[in-house]
């Protein structure tokens, strides 16, 4: 008689998966909102919106964490990888005024590794708490003929909601507005393709903590100013750096200058531009260089939004102003 084939010989284990979504359930749980009806373990997942929310547009925003994977699975320091993955959709949809209302993540394998799954889970939850939304399910996937032993890959997506009235679009910038930028914790997720080519293993194995610091969550500080003081424009400084994001979020007619000087940069970006030999304009382009999140206000209103966002715990400086024109000058 022919031997019988379980599918757990062919690299799928159904029964750790499954112990690992309850594992995970306590993360889930810790970030629910009133509005999400159900739990993790469905087919879908079920959430209404809030009903403060008169005429609300639904925002939604995807994805990942790059290479930045590879540098956290070398030195271990996964947990931080949950929060970026939050960070990266949040962030996004935050720029247009949004409040996130619920997540879901997609988690590729090559094998379960139940216990360094629970950690990135653990810190999307993290993440979830950070940014006010829910984790409302995801989806596992153990891949063995696509993913080597120890693979892996994270996608995220998130929804929010924005009353119709108040989506911010930037169509109310102007030249001679103020650019205020808020302080990132440090290259964020991206432009670690760029980090690996510079920095050396045995550096960032000295200096992990510190290269791979999770991406900064604005939700919180920048929703409590909304209400607080008008804000024409927000951008979040992901790939592409200064001169790609914030042409974005500007109408035409209008460019960015910065002042370089004019805020704390992180002495990681140091690391790379020494090691590296790398120009100031590709470090503007490639990297944050300290400002994660890019704010136009009235310039007669930065003093009192740079005041509300030290009480809100967030460093924040005027960066620069709008000028006629198109594009970013950085100088």
């Amino acid at each position: 008689m022919k031997k019988s084939v379980t599918y757990k010989q062919s690299g799928v284990d159904i029964d750790k998966a499954n112990e690992f979504v309850e594992a995970i359930k306590p993360f889930a749980r810790a970030t629910r909102r009133s509005e999400v009806l159900g739990g993790i373990g469905g087919f879908g997942a079920l959430c209404g919106i809030p009903k403060k929310y008169k005429n609300p547009v639904l925002v939604s925003s995807t994805d990942g964490v790059g290479t930045k994977l590879k540098l956290a699975k070398m030195t271990g320091l996964v947990e931080g990888l949950g929060i970026d993955l939050v960070a990266m959709n949040v962030n996004d949809i935050l720029t247009l005024g949004a409040e996130p209302l619920f997540f879901l993540d997609y988690f590729a394998v090559g094998k379960l590794d139940v216990d360094m799954m629970k950690k990135v889970v653990r810190g999307i939850g993290k993440g979830c708490e950070m940014a006010g939304c829910a984790l409302i399910g995801g989806e596992t996937a153990e891949m063995p003929g696509l993913y080597a032993k120890g693979d892996f890959d994270l996608a995220g997506f998130c929804v929010g909601v924005v009353e119709k009235g108040s989506i911010i679009d930037g169509s109310k910038v102007a030249p001679g507005q103020a650019i205020i930028g808020i302080a990132s914790s440090g290259v964020h997720s991206n432009g670690f393709s760029f980090v690996r080519k510079v920095l050396n293993n045995e550096f960032v194995k000295e200096h992990a903590e510190e290269i791979l610091k999770p991406t900064k969550i604005y939700v919180k500080p920048v929703l409590g100013l909304m209400e607080k003081e008008p804000i024409h424009s927000l951008a979040h400084i992901t790939g592409g750096g200064f001169f790609d994001n914030i042409p974005r979020v500007l109408p035409k007619g209008c460019g960015a200058k910065i002042h370089m000087g004019s805020w704390s940069v992180p002495r990681v970006f140091r690391w790379i531009a020494e090691k590296g030999n790398v120009q100031a304009r590709e470090m503007y382009r490639t990297f944050n260089m300290g400002v994660g999140m890019i704010l136009v206000v009235p310039k007669d209103r930065a003093s009192k939004v740079i005041s509300y966002l030290t009480k809100a715990g967030e460093h924040a400086w005027v960066v620069g102003e709008i000028i006629k024109g198109e594009g970013v000058t950085v100088q």
